[in-house]
């Protein structure tokens, strides 16, 4: 991992690594979510596949009680047989032209996700690129708003103390090595 761009922000860690994140050891990982939570496609369904049914189970037990999650929205479960302990899901918004408050509803997926992390005391969480699949956000701008928005949040106290993004492929890599590039 040594060779993958990081920066500290104020002791915390944010690292960009090219990978698969089911493989993920961190506290916990999160999940790019439909507002059902029952799975699909991208990174939400292989998070399902390689999770297992505890992680669904947990899931149809929140919408039961809360109903849909909506954008921008975070919720927590089990990452049952995946080496995380934690999933946390998130609805990233659909992209629209970025004129529908997509950078806002993107930031607060990220922000509301760490929130809830810091809540359950994790310390460690690893990201994919949220809405950059099917809801086919820029990935160039999406990489700048989820690396801002995870260095504003660490800037204040939590137990987050190392938050890595992991990227399935070379282009949306590079966008997050520029984006945390770019960070003063």
């Amino acid at each position: 991992m040594d060779n993958n761009p990081a920066k500290l922000i104020d002791g915390a860690r944010i690292s960009i690594v090219k990978g698969d994140i089911t493989k993920m050891t961190t506290d916990a990982i999160v999940n790019a979510a439909n507002s059902g939570l029952m799975g699909g496609g991208g990174v939400d369904g292989a998070i399902h596949r390689a999770g297992g049914p505890a992680i669904l189970e947990e899931c149809k037990k929140i919408v039961s009680r809360q109903g849909r999650l909506p954008t921008g929205q975070a919720v927590i479960t089990t990452g049952d047989r995946m080496k995380t302990r934690h999933v946390v899901h998130t609805v990233g918004p659909i992209w629209r032209g970025g004129d529908q408050g997509e950078p806002d509803l993107l930031a607060s997926a990220y922000r509301e996700s760490l929130k809830l992390a810091a809540e359950n005391n994790i310390s460690s969480i690893a990201f994919p690129s949220i809405s950059t699949g099917v809801y086919g956000y820029p990935v160039e701008e999406a990489s700048r708003i989820a690396v801002k928005t995870v260095a504003s949040f660490l800037r204040e106290p939590s137990s987050i103390k190392e938050v890595i993004f992991v990227l399935f492929n070379a282009e949306a890599y590079d966008a997050y090595a520029s984006a945390l590039e770019e960070l003063p």
